[in-house]
């Protein structure tokens, strides 16, 4: 095995490579060692190739970026790599050489050896060609499952350390406000309680991997004016801490995640980049969180070009460092001369450069980067003979069985039926008319964030990768006897209905017709959803919704299937379709996962992670709404979804019963005890899930009507019944009170019960006694769910 790329070193092992000494006594020697300039070159990253390679995929790349000499900044070191599977599309193992010489180049260059933190997206699976592309996150969130979450990214994880990567920039931790904002389908959901949940699970996973998560976008993203891309938040303070905030607390506290990228937003006029008490006082101060806060991708610049608040780069440099902000990315922009030169002159600190590299250097010391027997060569090249890379080609997998499989599990839990008149399972039909635009579309499964439609779409000559499977050939292996006829009848958004006659004519001839709608996945305009991707209205795009309705003129009964990005307004299709299946984006394996719902191989357990809305221009609305924001005689604009946060249907029925609460009183510091008994009535094994919702009636500021507190899933045999028993901490109930602290009051309270946030609740009515009680960080973040048979 010949390597040929060790970093030379010294006989007597400096302190900093010691990893015998403590990881403060090593950074500390190493920062007393450095030149300014080489502390500043470990404050920024470099991405090769983006300007040649990558496409638009960042906000105002082409007008960010400016060239970089390598051979010049290597000298002094590098903080970080960008995106080297990323960039474009590379053979894994080819990359993951590319990589190890790369980094032998860094550590080689730099007189104390240090490499650089390489780092990826991974939103919806290692964003590198050939890895898996697994379901986008707000599929994670309609599983309701933690723990299959936590497994996926783990998986995940394991395949970046593999080829070397150290550093994953997911989850997105955001909270849907507006469904009309494109990054919808990155998010997990419009609750703050599923997102926390969901997005901690995936933490632990990646984190458990050795891999870096990085929770984005810190803080406000989301809740921008009109659900604008990169637009101001006007939010308050209150909806901030209760909504947007907690998610990221989260994680931070019980996900162990190693790193923050800052939001680009700003709030009340303070960009987030260069907010103080944000990303030092709340975040360190409070939450003591201890890894690198790194930059969304050029957002100290913006500080200049969008914010208008440094009148020079280095002003944006010195804004973003006394904030909190350690890492410039994606590329050296205003941490590199001039931070330098300011610096120099006295315009900025040295002290906040020691902060941040204090920090830099701490991670990569307990990422073992740092260490005197650090190797560039990953795992996933261990024994492989370096000197002849085309036998390195294949060498490598990043899409073998296991993780296919996973893809399907977390697809399937994520299928959500909204509605069903009994046509599904479809048995075996004799003719089935598959119509629509993402019929027969391979790409239609994917999101934004995945390497084909994020990187791929622009190397048109390059084979995907992955195998994609088409709905329409996966329904054809589901249903091997059966006739299909396929019509597009028009583009997901070119508004063409010149097939249209075509689709009816099939439609008229079918047993069953099977409508595939929804979304195309993009960046800036090139999709109808991803980032950049925004709409007016959550009318279906294009002429789909005319399709449709021309489909249920026929009198054929249409099972509407949407492979989409948000929730859309369905129109006469919610009352008139024989059944509705809501699929987000939903991975490599998600036709697969589709056609075994639609026969009944797979009975759908999923609920809505988002609600859909009944009309296209009701929005903004969540179903976290307070009185104000619901359906009164005073407006003639009603925003009640079509179907409510939380909803799913299965191919079984539920039973719940005998709710029991052993104390109707507990102190403001207390818990309360409850259960009731889930039984599956049905003749088939079907999955209910739980959900448990607070309302407060009388509180000294304005609470939503109600708000999720906790869930867990039920799996029961027909005629199997569950007693779910659950412990709720007087801690839920706390909310940000009138002077600006979390506090749980005395009082009445309601603990609802729910299949959704609109399905009838079993409600126990319990009383909060004593006085007000102050909480902070530290109060108790979960109701305990526990299972047992229940009696026949």
């Amino acid at each position: 095995m010949t390597h040929n790329v060790a970093v030379e070193t010294t006989p007597e092992i400096p302190l900093w490579n010691d990893p015998a000494l403590s990881v403060p006594t090593r950074v500390t020697a190493l920062i007393e060692a450095m030149t300014r300039e080489e502390k500043i070159a470990q404050l920024y990253g470099v991405w090769v190739g983006a300007s040649d390679e990558g496409g638009d995929v960042a906000p105002h790349q082409h007008d960010m970026e400016e060239p970089v000499d390598l051979d010049t900044l290597l000298p002094t070191g590098l903080g970080q790599l960008t995106r080297p599977f990323g960039t474009a599309p590379v053979d894994p193992a080819t990359g993951a050489l590319s990589l190890l010489r790369t980094q032998a180049r860094i550590a080689s260059a730099n007189r104390f050896g240090i490499p650089a933190v390489a780092h990826e997206e991974c939103l919806a699976g290692f964003a590198a060609w050939g890895a898996t592309a697994y379901p986008v996150p707000l599929s994670w969130g309609a599983t309701f499952d933690p723990a299959l979450v936590h497994r996926m990214a783990a998986a995940i994880g394991r395949d970046m350390r593999s080829v070397g990567v150290h550093q994953g920039l997911a989850p997105v931790l955001d909270v849907v406000r507006d469904a009309r904002w494109g990054r919808v389908e990155e998010t997990i959901g419009e609750d703050p309680y599923l997102v926390g949940t969901i997005g901690t699970a995936y933490v632990r996973g990646l984190e458990g991997a050795g891999v870096v998560a990085t929770l984005k976008h810190f803080a406000g993203y989301s809740a921008s004016r009109a659900g604008r891309n990169l637009a101001p938040s006007p939010m308050g303070p209150r909806e901030r801490a209760d909504v947007l905030l907690p998610p990221f607390e989260m994680a931070v506290r019980e996900g162990g995640a190693r790193s923050v990228m800052h939001a680009y937003t700003d709030t009340d006029g303070l960009p987030a980049a260069a907010d103080e008490d944000l990303l030092t006082g709340l975040l360190r101060d409070t939450w003591g969180f201890e890894g690198t806060v790194v930059a969304d991708y050029f957002g100290i610049a913006f500080l200049k070009t969008l914010h208008g608040i440094a009148a020079d780069w280095a002003d944006a440099a010195g804004a973003a460092l006394r904030a909190g902000v350690d890492v410039e990315l994606p590329t050296v922009k205003t941490f590199g001369a001039p931070l330098t030169e300011a610096v120099a002159a006295g315009r900025i600190p040295e002290k906040v450069i020691d902060r941040a590299l204090r920090r830099v250097l701490t991670q990569k010391a307990l990422l073992g980067l740092l260490d005197a027997d650090w190797s560039p060569v990953p795992a996933a090249l261990d024994g492989a003979d370096l000197d002849d890379p085309e036998a390195l080609r294949g060498r490598i997998d990043l899409d073998g069985p296991g993780n296919r499989a996973l893809a399907r599990t977390v697809a399937e839990e994520a299928i959500v039926l909204l509605s069903n008149d009994g046509t599904l399972p479809l048995g075996r039909p004799r003719r089935i008319a598959l119509v629509g635009p993402n019929a027969d579309e391979p790409t239609a499964v994917l999101g934004c964030y995945s390497f084909p439609q994020h990187i791929g779409v622009h190397h048109p000559a390059t084979p995907v990768g992955i195998e994609l499977p088409t709905l329409r050939a996966a329904l054809a292996a589901e249903f091997p006897g059966t006739e299909f006829t396929v019509a597009r009848g028009t583009g997901v958004d070119d508004a063409d209905v010149s097939g249209i006659p075509d689709a009816v004519r099939a439609a008229r001839e079918a047993d069953v017709v099977v409508a595939v709608l929804g979304d195309r996945a993009g960046l800036f305009g090139r999709g109808t959803s991803g980032e950049g991707c925004d709409v007016e209205s959550l009318d279906l795009p294009g002429a789909q919704r005319h399709l449709l309705d021309a489909l249920l003129d026929t009198g054929t009964p249409v099972v509407t299937v949407l492979l989409a990005g948000r929730p859309y307004a369905l129109g006469r299709a919610v009352t008139e379709s024989a059944a509705i299946v809501q699929s987000f984006f939903p991975g490599e394996e998600g036709t697969a996962a589709l056609a075994g719902v639609l026969g009944g191989r797979t009975a759908p357990s999923g609920r809505l992670p988002v609600s859909v809305p009944r009309a296209a221009g009701a929005q903004p609305t969540t179903y976290l709404g307070a009185r104000l924001a619901h359906a009164s005689e005073v407006s003639s604009i009603d925003p009640t979804p079509a179907f409510g946060f939380g909803h799913g249907l299965t191919y079984t029925t539920f039973a719940w019963s005998d709710l029991t609460v052993d104390a109707e009183r507990a102190p403001t510091d207390g818990e309360f005890s409850l259960a009731l008994t889930v039984r599956n009535t049905g003749a088939r094994h079907g999955t209910e899930v739980v959900q448990l919702y607070l309302h407060d009636p009388v509180a000294s500021v304005v609470q939503p009507v109600q708000r999720l507190v906790g869930y867990t899933r039920v799996p029961l045999a027909p005629g199997e019944a569950r007693r779910v028993r659950v412990a709720v901490p007087a801690d839920l109930a706390s909310f940000t009170g009138r002077e600006g602290h979390r506090v749980v009051e005395p009082g009445t309270l309601e603990l609802r019960f729910a299949a959704s946030s609109t399905a009838p609740p079993l409600t126990a009515t319990v009383t909060l006694t004593g006085a007000e009680r102050r909480v902070d960080h530290t109060r108790r973040l979960h109701a305990v769910f526990e299972q047992e048979p229940a009696g026949v």
